[in-house]
């Protein structure tokens, strides 16, 4: 089916087909990360992101400032404090907050900044943005391509095993994880805590948080997959995202960037450096 018949009403936003006919024509609308067209057909299970330009159709902008981790005229890397989900029908999302943050790019291409990837709304991090089209759709293939390599740092409650690998199904997919245990401390509510170190080899929702808790390590402050009475609350979830490696599409350099541990993890473990 086209995207243009499909789409009618999908975002609150652009309640008409008239609308939804503008949006496309103005390249506001991405599938699977490649801006769409009137000309777009979709068969199902596509990704269908709008990305209106620094305003919503109210005419507001988003003043939600953003640490800048690395910006060139390709892309950007932001940290993605808790609490603000990466995309969506919402006015308050990190992509509505990525145009007022980040330098238009100057090259012909040039395109409303749009994040690659996905992070949950409480977890903390580095989130990868393309802006110009040649980057969006080169980025989204280092992702579907496994040639980004991510490390997670998170907060697990319990004995564990120092190092492991973790493979389960995660909504009938199977997925992989690697951990290593970085540091434990003793505590009395929860016996121990650990600072882990994560590698995801697949990219499944929730797959880090669903793979510890079913190691019975669940995540500190994780309400959904935690352990009755174990759950601490009002602290926010233990998870960031705390390094991503991959080459540059365009100059060919190796990039390593890293966002340090927010200082709650660092009251648990004040003996990092």
């Amino acid at each position: 089916m086209r995207l243009q018949e499909y789409g009618v009403g999908i975002f609150s936003t652009i309640p008409t087909k008239s609308g939804l006919k503008k949006a496309l024509k103005k390249e506001y609308i991405t599938v699977n990360g490649e801006i769409a067209s009137t000309a777009t057909f979709i068969t199902g299970g596509e990704t269908i992101t709008l990305s209106l330009p620094g305003e919503t159709a109210t005419g507001k902008k988003l003043i939600f400032p953003l640490r800048i981790l690395f910006e060139d005229e390709h892309l950007a890397l932001v940290h993605k404090p808790a609490g603000i989900v990466v995309s969506g029908n919402s006015f308050k999302t990190l992509a509505n907050a990525l145009p007022q943050n980040l330098k238009r790019s100057e090259l012909p291409d040039a395109t409303t900044p749009q994040p690659v990837h996905r992070l949950d709304l409480a977890t903390t991090g580095i989130l990868l943005a393309g802006k110009t089209r040649a980057a969006i759709r080169a980025l989204n293939k280092l992702f579907e391509d496994k040639e980004v390599e991510k490390i997670y740092y998170a907060v697990c409650i319990g004995e564990i095993e120092s190092q492991g690998s973790i493979t389960a199904d995660v909504d009938g997919k199977t997925s992989h994880t690697e951990y290593k245990v970085l540091e434990s401390v003793a505590s009395e509510r929860f016996g121990s805590l650990n600072l882990v170190e994560l590698r995801p080899q697949t990219g499944r929702r929730h797959q880090l948080r669903k793979h510890l808790a079913g190691l019975g390590n669940p995540i500190l402050g994780d309400k959904e997959y935690g352990l009755e009475d174990l759950i601490l609350k009002g602290k926010g979830l233990y998870l960031h995202a705390g390094s991503l490696k991959f080459t540059h599409p365009f100059s060919g350099k190796k990039l390593h960037i890293q966002d340090g541990l927010p200082k709650k993890f660092r009251k648990i473990f004040p003996q990092l450096k």
